[in-house]
């Protein structure tokens, strides 16, 4: 009697409300198609926010995380897991690094880059390590990467944020070059494409000079690849085409196909900061994160999805190009590979639910871009099946405002 009168209508009343949801409740997916509770059919181009690398119900996959689930879920890191190395081998031979802690998150993957951000310097005899980060930038949620964020609405009531960051613009190397009066900052830390920023991504020109100024001045190089690595620009790691190595790259998303992981992949200069009792975690490393690694990163390299995401991704582009030249309201369509965005002039949101109702996925970030994340797996109809639905939907959302 006394419940409030909404719960009654309340599809999740005891779930926070943390999230903005549409009112639709998947149920199953196959490929690039996933269904809802109602039986209806739409063409995925979010893949889980860059989560679901190989699609969904892979033939391959599945059978080789049913085999690990009849083994072994889970096992505390007070033992060896063998996967572990399998799978940190793999990373460190496709990125050229030497070593790598596994967490189960992009955040804690973040948060780990921060700390062996602060243990570097404190092992150089600076007290208070500062840390260069950039504006628009999207590093997670916690206290401490909400502060290396640059988006004052979702830093807002999480005051007071931890201090030693230093802002910057992308890429203005100058202002990188401005630090140099600044004795304690110990390292650079960005992304290589700006998901939640807008799909912004840091030119070769500009990280090639981050990568010198690091060098000369002796900072750690820290690349956030959460989003736009596992061969979603259709190189393994979206800083590889710019022919440099990172000191430190966090990982997450498509490297478990959907299986919760993350990973902090160091160089040299900080392989071995961190030590027995410097850092830890429970669930992060157990063997069924580490099976799905290293199967995702095994089918990825049988079915060449790199070449497939470089090449479906630039017909995906040219489409939209295409389809969108001319369209008062389109400020920029960009991107690369299976990570594009397309940035209009005024808020998007509104086609989020309208691409759902015409059976497309789709996200919207930075209040005025369409991003699209597709599984690796996109095939070129689907690309330009994509094309079809969204083009209209963004040409009629841009009408009612002309």
């Amino acid at each position: 009697m006394n419940a409030p009168e909404k719960a009654i209508h309340d599809p999740e009343p005891h779930v926070m409300k943390t999230y903005g949801r549409l009112p639709i409740a998947l149920s199953h997916g196959r490929g690039c198609w996933v269904w809802d509770s109602e039986g209806r059919r739409y063409l995925d181009a979010l893949a889980g926010i860059a989560v679901n690398t190989l699609g969904h119900a892979h033939p391959k996959l599945v059978p080789a995380l049913q085999d690990q689930i009849s083994k072994l879920i889970h096992s505390s890191n007070y033992y060896v897991v063998p996967l572990q190395e399998q799978l940190a081998a793999q990373l460190c031979e496709l990125s050229g690094l030497t070593n790598v802690f596994f967490c189960s998150t992009g955040l804690e993957a973040n948060e780990a880059a921060l700390k062996v951000a602060r243990k570097y310097g404190h092992d150089k005899g600076i007290e208070r390590p500062e840390i260069v980060v950039y504006e628009n930038a999207f590093h997670g949620r916690s206290i401490a990467t909400l502060s290396a964020t640059g988006n004052p609405k979702v830093q807002a009531g999480f005051g007071p944020l931890v201090e030693g960051f230093v802002r910057v613009p992308l890429n203005d190397a100058k202002a990188i070059d401005a630090l140099a009066d600044r004795p304690n900052i110990v390292a650079v830390f960005l992304e290589v494409i700006q998901g939640e920023g807008g799909v912004r991504p840091a030119t070769v020109d500009y990280l090639r000079e981050v990568r010198r100024i690091c060098d000369e001045r002796g900072w750690l190089l820290m690349l956030d690849e959460v989003q736009c690595g596992m061969g979603r620009t259709g190189q393994w790691f979206a800083h590889q085409w710019a022919g440099i190595r990172p000191d430190v790259m966090p990982l997450a998303k498509g490297l478990g196909s959907g299986v919760p992981i993350g990973a902090l992949v160091c160089g040299p200069k900080a392989a071995n900061v961190l030590g027995p009792g410097n850092h830890g975690t429970t669930f992060g490393g157990n063997p069924l994160a580490m099976r799905a690694g290293v199967e995702t990163l095994r089918i990825m390299q049988e079915e060449r999805l790199l070449e497939n995401a470089a090449l479906v991704g630039a017909e995906l582009k040219a489409g939209l190009e295409r389809g969108l030249s001319g369209v008062k309201g389109v400020v920029e369509v960009r991107g690369q590979g299976l990570m594009l965005g397309i940035e209009l002039d005024r808020a998007a949101g509104p086609l989020l639910a309208r691409a759902a109702d015409a059976g497309l996925m789709i996200s919207v970030t930075a209040d005025r871009v369409i991003r699209l994340l597709p599984a690796l797996i996109l095939s070129r109809e689907e690309a330009a099946q994509i094309v079809a639905i969204l083009v209209p939907l963004i040409k009629a959302h841009l009408a009612e405002g002309a």
